[in-house]
């Protein structure tokens, strides 16, 4: 299980949401491993100091061996370098698989797969926030139950540490709101059994909806394993019920799924009008020499297919049915050509005036 790859690849993931900053150094000494970061635009340290039954200690994140019902605090440390005080906010997640098959460790919102058993964030627990004052160093203690029944497989997720009260850095880059902010997240990867559990996907559902205000179709399954899928590839061709020709499809690889979680998986509709009817989509899912493979028979309403239709931004721009914008220029057209024409009314009658009044003062 390469956890590694897990941890690293989050900063793709986090990027949209989050700047990372010095996510998961590390560096080790003869007793315990520790990671340090700069505070750079955080405005903080921190370091780990991994406990005797974390797992392998040149790792840059919690690996951590449990019992059934066992009980543990952890502590990571912060400083603040600064001359000022410090609040940091502190946000325990889950991971969760997003859309573009990419484990995220922060805040998401993202909802908890159905196969989820033991939510990360009822086993791990930690303030809410930090205060330092200039120069103080502190531990945020944390604390980890693991349930008495014991479980197979691993559970994880994130501490999230973000200096409070961000000065807002929001950028609209065509249209779309990117919000700025700096912060640590520190991986978590809970085990009791050193064998692994074996992977296993279902499929929950395929239908209609928009992704970024396109018309897309969304395969939704979930990695129902406590066990970390890699090197996962998602190949999917849309197609008219009991017809061959593929009207949609999209494939793509290199992604990951993290344990008990699930992806919705979409596939665009190239800005085309959604048509009512009955439809096939044909999915291919492998990692490594697992496969699952599933066809799933769905059906598209008048309802949703108008629904969507409506608010699709390429159609709407392409196709030009901009109900509003269209009213709008013709109320524009209509003020306008009333403007003008009471403008040549008016310079009509002051020149019949003066022209009656020329005609007046020369009579004898």
């Amino acid at each position: 299980m390469k956890i590694v790859t897990v941890f690293r690849e989050q900063r793709l993931s986090i990027l949209l949401s989050f700047l990372i900053v010095g996510f998961f150094l590390f560096q080790t000494n003869s007793s315990y491993a520790v990671e340090e970061n700069l505070a750079g635009a955080t405005g903080f340290n921190y370091s780990i100091k991994f406990p005797d039954n974390q797992i392998d200690k040149e790792l840059g994140y919690y690996h951590l061996k449990m019992d059934p019902g066992q009980h543990q605090k952890l502590s990571i440390i912060l400083s603040n370098p600064n001359k000022e005080k410090v609040t940091i906010d502190v946000k325990v997640n889950g991971a969760k698989t997003n859309q573009n098959g990419v484990i995220e460790y922060g805040e998401s919102t993202i909802e908890n797969d159905q196969s989820l058993k033991f939510d990360f964030t009822n086993l791990v627990k930690a303030p809410k926030s930090v205060e330092l004052a200039p120069g103080e160093t502190k531990n945020l203690e944390l604390t980890v139950d693991i349930p008495e029944t014991g479980y197979d497989g691993v559970i994880a997720g994130g501490i999230q540490l973000m200096r409070a009260e961000q000065k807002d850095t929001t950028k609209n880059n065509n249209k779309s709101k990117i919000d700025n902010k700096y912060a640590y997240i520190i991986g978590m990867v809970l085990q009791e059994k050193e064998m692994e559990a074996s992977p296993n996907l279902s499929l929950n559902s395929v239908k209609v909806g928009q992704n970024s205000y396109n018309n897309a179709i969304f395969i939704n399954f979930s990695n129902i394993a406590a066990v970390f899928l890699n090197n996962v590839t998602v190949n999917v061709q849309i197609t008219e019920k009991g017809k061959e020709t593929v009207l949609f499809e999209r494939k793509q690889s290199e992604m990951r799924m993290a344990p008990n979680s699930f992806i919705d998986f979409p596939i665009s509709m190239n800005g085309e009008l959604i048509t009512p009817g009955n439809y096939e989509a044909d999915i291919l899912v492998t990692s490594g020499d697992k496969k699952w493979d599933w066809k799933e028979d769905f059906e598209i309403t008048d309802e949703d297919a108008n629904k969507f239709n409506e608010s699709d931004k390429e159609f709407v721009q392409e196709k030009g049915l901009n109900w509003r914008m269209i009213l709008l220029l013709v109320a524009a057209f209509v003020l306008i050509m009333m403007v003008l024409f009471s403008l040549l009314r008016f310079l009509r009658k002051k020149s019949k005036s003066k022209k009656q009044r020329k005609k007046y003062v020369k009579k004898p």
